[in-house]
C-alpha cells in the first residue's frame, strides 16, 4: 500500500469528520454522516480490499466516537464496515459504468440507504435500542440520502479533477 494513498484516504476521512462536526443537526439532533460520503469517494478512488478495510474501519470508529445517537458506537462500526464492502463489491461489478458521475452518485445514494438501514438495524437488534425504525428511516435516513447524494455529486468531480493533475495512483489513473 502506497503512503501517498494512505495520506489521501486519511485526508478524506478527516474532511468527512470535520464536515460531520460542523454541520448542525436536525430533528432530535440527528445529522447526515458526511464521513460516509468521503468513505465512498475513497472506495471509488482506491477499490482494493486493504483500502476498503481501512476506510470502513476508521470511518466506523470516528463516526462512533462523534455520534449523537445513544449507544451508537458499535452500530456505527458495524454499519460502516459492512457498507464499505458492499459498495466495494458494487463498484467492482460495475467497473467501467461506475466511473460515470450519475452512476457513482446513485451508488453513493444506495450506500447511504444501506448504511442507514444497517445502522438502525444494528442499534435495534445488537444494542437493543427502543427506536422506531420506520420513523427514523423516513426522517433521518432519506434526508441524509439527498444531502449525501448532492454533496457527492459536487465534491467527487472536484477531487477527481485535482487527482488527474497529480501523481497519485488511483482507479481513475488506470
Amino acid at each position: 500500500m502506497n503512503t501517498k494513498n494512505l495520506m489521501l484516504m486519511a485526508i478524506l476521512v478527516a474532511v468527512g469528520a470535520a464536515l460531520y462536526l460542523v454541520i448542525p443537526g436536525y430533528g432530535e439532533g440527528m445529522k447526515p454522516d458526511f464521513m460516509l460520503t468521503m468513505m465512498f469517494i475513497g472506495i471509488f478512488l482506491f477499490p482494493d480490499v486493504r483500502s476498503v478495510f481501512l476506510l470502513g474501519a476508521t470511518t466506523g470508529v470516528l463516526s462512533g466516537i462523534f455520534t449523537s445517537f445513544p449507544g451508537g458506537f458499535l452500530p456505527n462500526i458495524i454499519d460502516k464496515f459492512i457498507t464499505a464492502f458492499i459498495i466495494f463489491a458494487i463498484i467492482v461489478l460495475l467497473k467501467k459504468l461506475s466511473r460515470k458521475l450519475v452512476v457513482s452518485t446513485a451508488i453513493a445514494c444506495i450506500g447511504t440507504i444501506l448504511s442507514g438501514t444497517i445502522f438502525l438495524s444494528a442499534a435495534i437488534y445488537v444494542i437493543g435500542a427502543n427506536v422506531p425504525f420506520g420513523l427514523l428511516f423516513v426522517t433521518v435516513v432519506l434526508p441524509a440520502v439527498a444531502m449525501n447524494g448532492a454533496v457527492f455529486f459536487i465534491i467527487y468531480p472536484i477531487i477527481t479533477n485535482l487527482l488527474k493533475r497529480t501523481s497519485f495512483k488511483t482507479a481513475l489513473s488506470n
